[in-house]
């Protein structure tokens, strides 16, 4: 809904000058309720992560002067990182959300100024340790803890931290999904996370993550945008209509050929009458078979077409964990026309087709 809410909105603003305060408007409520959508996804672990081998350091000391800018003056920030904290599986964009979210947090709760330190380590959780943290697991972990000095929480509010919707801030201050959002992102990338706090002693968060012995992949450098333009024949599969239909219009006014397909069985049959067949954009999840399946089928019809998978949520139906392949290409909803035309054409322009495992 969200998807269609913002794509026509956006193709209005770009036709009417008519009513553009209304439509920014509309487009703005869009967006907030995006913000809140994807907040309640990752607390219910149904994001579509793209896990990589990523050093735990990089992206604590990469994010680390933005944090300093978000939080203000009155606030210290020190960075203790231990050369040794190593290597986790994860989705690296979602570990600096953990991140972003934990230090908001700390900084809320240090209204009059403190000090913030955000530190890694390596730690082996034995039998013992899980034996009192049910939902931990035993072995080597790479940790990520953000501490405060700032006014701390009861047994009550601790128990109570990951609560969706739970906040102890004044009403229409926050929407209490920050910490929630924490533990949907930790939860789904195999890890934990603990909160030790006291009443004026501040709070510490150590979120645990599995440590992986697999080098770092190193960070792709970000390229000049292309021309999202083109004139090549894109198949889209969403059994959506009015998400069908928008993504059909917007590729078709830039240029490209464009059949769609309701299911994966048109989508099949569709896909072997098309000899010139550049791109697949499929939705994730839908009934039947899955973008996944659906694009292995049609990979056998179309060797090295290539393809680009659009979801808002993953079910067990895409992995077992909502997990893409590193390399796969992925695009969220709700999208905007924009970002749907240049992902089309990177895509498009990519050196090879990547096969999904």
């Amino acid at each position: 809904l969200l998807t269609v809410i913002s794509g026509y909105s956006e193709a209005l603003l770009e036709e009417s000058e008519d009513a553009q305060p209304e439509l920014n408007e509309i487009a703005a409520a869009a967006e907030r309720a995006t913000i809140l959508t994807r907040q309640l996804l990752a607390f219910s672990r149904r994001q579509v992560l793209q896990a990589r081998v990523v050093s735990i350091n990089e992206i604590a000391d990469g994010i680390t002067p933005m944090l300093q800018r978000l939080i203000g003056e009155d606030v210290d920030v020190e960075a203790f990182l231990d050369a040794k904290a190593g290597n986790v599986l994860a989705d690296p964009s979602q570990i600096e959300q953990v991140l972003v979210n934990l230090v908001v947090n700390a900084r809320d709760a240090m209204p009059n100024g403190g000090k913030l330190t955000i530190s890694t380590g390596i730690v082996e959780l034995d039998q013992t340790y899980v034996d009192q943290h049910p939902e931990a697991s035993p072995g080597l972990h790479a940790v990520l803890a953000v501490s405060d000095t700032g006014i701390g929480m009861d047994e009550a509010t601790v128990a109570r931290a990951f609560e969706p919707f739970f906040t102890t801030k004044p009403a229409g201050t926050g929407t209490g999904l920050g910490l929630s959002t924490v533990y949907g992102i930790v939860k789904q990338s195999n890890g934990t996370v603990w909160v030790y706090s006291e009443p004026g002693h501040g709070t510490t968060f150590k979120v645990y993550l599995p440590a992986v012995q697999d080098a770092a992949e190193v960070a792709r450098p970000e390229e000049p945008k292309p021309d999202a333009t083109g004139s090549e024949t894109i198949l889209v599969v969403e059994d959506e209509r009015p998400v069908r239909n928008l993504v059909t219009l917007t590729l078709r006014s830039r240029g490209y050929q464009v059949l769609a397909a309701e299911t994966p069985a048109h989508a099949i049959e569709l896909a072997a009458g098309e000899p010139n067949l550049s791109l697949v954009l499929t939705d994730l999840v839908m009934p039947g078979t899955n973008g996944r399946d659906l694009a292995d089928q049609i990979r056998q019809q179309v060797p090295g077409v290539r393809v680009l998978f659009m979801s808002g949520y993953a079910d067990e139906a895409v992995s077992r964990n909502g997990s893409l392949d590193a390399d796969a290409a992925f695009l969220e909803k709700p999208f905007s026309a924009g970002g749907l035309a240049t992902k089309i054409r990177e895509v498009l322009d990519s050196p090879a087709a990547v096969a999904v495992s």
